[in-house]
């Protein structure tokens, strides 16, 4: 039992932090559903009686990037705690741990799954027949796949049966692109995912105007190894090659125009590898007078289409969210996801997953992201917060799997311009307090924009920073995160911020025109004249399970909704502003206001804005 060792106590050390992180982590809206499966506690008894078997065998003979699967299985011995585990790479048994030392051998198995399901879901007859068959929906994720059929439940697994393997046309297709704006206004990134080395062919994008002649811009590669995670399971039953990652520039866009693009992995006999073909539309020029509309969101995570693991269970309203933003892109002109992306805690097949979910909106739309606990914390890592939200990934996926214009992609705050607004976008988990790095880039991304040009000045973070009534913050006496309010408020009500928005909180919660707690303007859906105070929106309701709020509402919380959901600002012209809360389940208007004003309203003193006067000559 000893060699269990070496996986089970980070394990163990996982779930027992949790009460440490209760602002809205896995100890409030339960673990990652792959976490729960002991695998390194395998049981190696394969049986006769047992069989599994998976067709086709062949996948995106079309030119699909996923398919949908059937799994036929059978066992003499079914009980309701068997359970199917897709695998990928398909010899699965061959990847075991590394032994970190010659006194703790390391187990026999330490390759989790990528999805699971338990055999008698939909198949009520499964513990009396030993019979069952599932459909699962596999995306291209670089490797083959098998499927095994273990006894024992999840957490003394028992492999007793493995299929054949399944594998794509070419799985080392170029897939999932994400676009990003860059540092300036009229460049665009391009990164995605492939299972080409540079050893192998030389990736680039394609693009031009549509409907006119293309150009190629190279691109940068990079890739990740298990010693660039800081621990577990990241670096050992969470295990997996991330493949390569590609970043291209286009530079020198034209305004609002649509530019048509595809991947390319030029190889060194001269063919050619081609993704399928998108469109974007270049931004806007800073301050340019037209209708901008953007969508806000945090903590969306990922869920599965066929329901397998944490479908209505970790996640239940990723789907709808990801649905309702996608069908409605013809007007959307950025995304920006603030924090809390994925939750793959550690388990890294999961941002494949994640990124062929979101692929409908990253590869149309500016897909800009925010850090949140469960990309970065981790112990002895330089997050401000020390706990085991990351699962070990310490922040490296995000900023790899994401382009952002962060001067330096380990702090991963940043500044970005589109039309009428600027965004300034903070890292909750790196130090934000006076005196501070980070409290220098807020103060400078606030006081440096020109609000004759970009007169909507949005800040946005993870955490809450501002007001929220989650349980969980009033259980500790407060209403955001300590040192957050006290530390901006200063700035936001100097500067003039008009809305500050946050995820991490899974609800949706408006307050009204608040400073130093306290109402400056009545709660309403319209306001107009002169600033008077931020309205902070809690909008972290993405898609991960929802958070309670206190039975004692206060004063400063106007409009809430315990439900799944998101923000889309409008910026009409230079003086309106429209906030829309859309519930997922139906796209439909909740919640809204507007704030209509003109460059002198900004102008205008209001209360800890503006310097005492004197009446000296």
């Amino acid at each position: 039992m000893a060699f269990y060792g070496l996986i089970l106590i980070p394990l163990l050390l996982l779930r027992n932090i949790l009460i440490s992180d209760a602002k809205g982590s896995l100890a409030q809206f339960g673990e990652q559903p792959l976490s729960r499966i002991a695998i390194h506690k395998t049981e190696f008894v394969l049986h006769d009686s047992a069989c599994i078997s998976v067709s086709p065998v062949l996948l995106g003979l079309e030119g699909q990037n996923s398919e949908w699967v059937n799994v036929e299985y059978t066992y003499s011995s079914p009980s309701n705690d068997d359970w199917i585990g897709v695998f990928s790479p398909a010899d699965f048994s061959n990847s075991i741990c590394e032994a970190e030392n010659t006194w703790v051998e390391p187990p026999l198995l330490c390759t989790a799954p990528i999805k699971y399901q338990f055999a008698k879901y939909l198949n009520a007859d499964y513990n009396i027949t030993g019979k069952g068959l599932l459909r699962l929906q596999l995306i291209n994720q670089r490797e083959d796949f098998s499927f095994a059929l273990f006894s024992g439940g999840l957490s003394k697994p028992k492999l007793v049966a493995v299929s054949n393997k399944v594998t794509f046309v070419n799985p080392k297709a170029p897939l999932y692109p994400r676009l990003a704006q860059r540092k300036f206004w009229d460049e665009m990134t391009v990164t995605w995912t492939s299972g080409y080395s540079l050893n192998e062919a030389t990736p680039f994008v394609e693009w031009g105007p549509k409907g006119e002649s293309k150009v190629h811009s190279s691109a940068g590669t990079i890739t990740l190894t298990r010693n660039s995670m800081c621990g577990s399971p990241a670096r050992t039953v969470g295990w997996r090659n991330p493949g390569f990652i590609h970043t291209s520039f286009l530079k020198e866009l034209w305004p609002n125009m649509m530019y048509t693009y595809r991947m390319g992995h030029r190889l060194f006999n001269g063919s050619i590898v081609w993704s399928k073909s998108y469109s974007f539309k270049a931004s806007p020029y800073p301050g340019q007078d037209s209708l901008q509309r953007v969508v806000i969101f945090g903590d969306l995570g990922k869920a599965e289409a066929d329901r397998s693991n944490e479908y209505n269970d970790f996640e239940p309203g990723s789907l709808n969210t990801t649905y309702q933003v996608a069908k409605d892109l013809k007007n959307i002109d950025m995304v920006i996801h603030i924090g809390d992306l994925c939750y793959a805690n550690g388990y890294l097949s999961q941002w494949d997953q994640f990124t062929a979910q979101i692929e409908p909106i990253a590869s149309t739309v500016p897909y800009m992201v925010g850090i949140g606990n469960h990309e970065r914390d981790w112990p002895g890592s330089g997050s401000f917060y020390g706990n085991l939200d990351s699962g070990g990934e310490c922040g490296v996926l995000a900023k790899t799997m994401f382009y952002s214009p962060a001067e330096n992609t380990d702090k991963f705050w940043y500044s970005t311009d589109f039309g009428m607004f600027r965004f300034c976008i903070a890292n909750t988990e790196h130090d934000w307090r006076p005196g501070t790095e980070q409290y220098n880039f807020i103060e400078h991304c606030l006081s440096s924009v020109d609000r004759q040009k970009q007169p909507w000045l949005i800040f946005l973070a993870h955490r809450v920073l501002g007001y929220s009534s989650a349980d969980f913050y009033g259980d500790e006496g407060t209403t955001g995160e300590p040192m957050g309010r006290e530390s901006l408020q200063d700035l936001w009500q100097k500067y003039k911020v008009d809305i500050a928005l946050y995820g991490h909180v899974h609800n949706y919660e408006r307050t009204c025109p608040v400073y130093e707690n306290q109402c400056v303007q009545k709660g309403s859906d319209h306001y107009t004249g002169p600033f008077n105070a931020t309205t902070h929106v809690v909008v972290g309701g993405g898609g991960a399970s929802l958070a309670d709020y206190t039975a004692t509402r206060a004063k400063w919380s106007y409009f809430r909704d315990h439900d799944f959901g998101f923000v889309k600002l409008t910026a009409f012209n230079h003086s309106t502003l429209l906030l829309e809360y859309k519930k997922s389940s139906d796209g439909k208007v909740y919640d809204h206001f507007t704030i209509s004003r003109d460059y002198r309203d900004i102008l205008a003193c209001t209360v800890g804005s503006c310097p005492s006067t004197t009446l000296a000559f």
